[in-house]
């Protein structure tokens, strides 16, 4: 019997022994486990997705897509197991398994919580399996179960979270798209009567109260047209493989041209030269309207160049393939000197002969045609002007 102040004996190597029998103990539960869990995994995931099925997101997926790296995640835990320690666990994440699975919850349309609770959901049926079987889950099974899922857990929403951001992000820039060139189409064509009715009124005796009402017309549509450019210049910094980043709509062609016809009208009336619309009204393009109004822009200026006097005709129909538009700039001007026709698209390339032709812009044309996964090609000869067509793939084909 031990008293008051008596120092108890403890025999030497008792408690080593002690610790040793019992972390030989805690190693044969965790194989235990692992075996357990392997051989019962069809059985143990099936429950799991019996659970996992009452999520609203979950209820029509077939198996594969249900499980996807779930069944991974379970060999992690057995690995971890055997493995018997309580240290972080890099293996969970191998092949970077949550990070797709956080992609793949997207796709799902699953929400936060339920991807939370999938993970949850296995963590019970884990614990039910280990309870039916007798074994234990306390002490270090339950750290490495909690460590592993959680890793898994932490990967997958950070995945699942950072991709949300981006569609959301997504879904502004083409509502403001839509908007901003929703809102042009209208704007060219009140620009254009304004203009209309002023060419109307030249030389006639105004009245100064149609002076004034026109004035006000044009400054609330360049007010307008500013607003517009601002909502379009917030897309810009975001690009695509090429270099553009673009933002395709259905849109009739004919406005677009002809309100680039009355811009360009004062600098082709200095050379004589008559621009040609030939585009028909109905036609209707799937496209970044304003990369192809600078499409067109740059064509109509260079023709422009080289066509003094004479005419350039804007033509536009669909292909014989049905599936695109083609599209065509048409001079009767100089042509382009037969050692240039093959450099005509190349950066920084120029007409010696005429200083400002052939340069950086037929490059920007064909990076953006090819952007839209159309192409260009021109055609010339030194006293029969020039062509340029480029073809646009319809909305079926993009």
């Amino acid at each position: 019997m031990i008293g008051r102040g008596s120092i108890e004996v403890v025999r030497p190597g008792f408690a080593p022994h002690f610790r040793s029998v019992q972390r030989d103990n805690t190693i044969n539960d965790l194989k235990k486990l692992a075996d357990l869990i392997e051989l019962q995994s069809e059985d143990l995931l099936s429950k799991w997705r019996h659970q996992v099925r009452q999520l609203p997101s979950a209820e029509t997926l077939d198996v594969p897509t249900l499980n996807d790296h779930m069944p991974l995640l379970l060999q992690e835990i057995c690995k971890s197991f055997r493995a018997s320690s309580d240290q972080s666990i890099a293996e969970a994440l191998r092949d970077g398994s949550a990070f797709a699975h956080g992609l793949q919850r997207v796709q799902d349309a699953f929400d936060i919580e339920e991807v939370v609770a999938e993970y949850n959901i296995l963590r019970c049926c884990i614990h039910d399996v280990a309870e039916e079987n007798g074994l234990n889950l306390q002490g270090i099974p339950f750290r490495i179960i909690n460590r592993v899922l959680d890793q898994a857990i932490g990967v997958a929403l950070q995945t699942y979270s950072t991709e949300r951001a981006a569609e959301v992000l997504k879904r502004r820039e083409e509502y403001l798209a839509f908007v901003a060139h929703d809102l042009r189409t209208p704007l060219n064509a009140i620009s254009l009567a304004g203009r209309i009715l002023e060419v109307s009124q030249s030389g006639q005796e105004a009245s100064e109260e149609s002076v004034q009402v026109l004035k006000a017309l044009r400054r609330s549509v360049k007010q307008l047209e500013g607003m517009v450019d601002k909502i379009l210049e917030e897309n810009a910094n975001l690009q695509t493989e090429l270099g553009v980043k673009l933002e395709r709509r259905e849109f009739d062609l004919w406005p677009l041209v002809e309100g680039l016809i009355h811009d360009l009208h004062p600098v082709a009336g200095t050379s004589s030269t008559k621009l040609v619309n030939k585009i028909p009204g109905d036609l209707v393009v799937y496209a970044d309207a304003g990369l192809l109004r600078r499409v067109f822009q740059n064509l109509i200026a260079n023709a422009i160049k080289y066509t003094p006097r004479g005419q350039i005709v804007i033509d536009a129909r669909e292909a014989t393939d049905g599936k695109s538009i083609e599209c065509s700039v048409t001079d009767n001007g100089t042509g382009i000197p037969p050692e240039l026709i093959d450099k005509v698209f190349e950066k920084g390339e120029t007409d010696p002969h005429n200083v400002g032709g052939l340069g950086l812009g037929l490059a920007i044309v064909k990076t953006f045609i090819e952007a839209h996964e159309g192409n260009i090609n021109v055609s010339s000869g030194q006293t029969a002007g020039t062509v340029f067509v480029f073809t646009l793939p319809g909305k079926a084909a993009s």
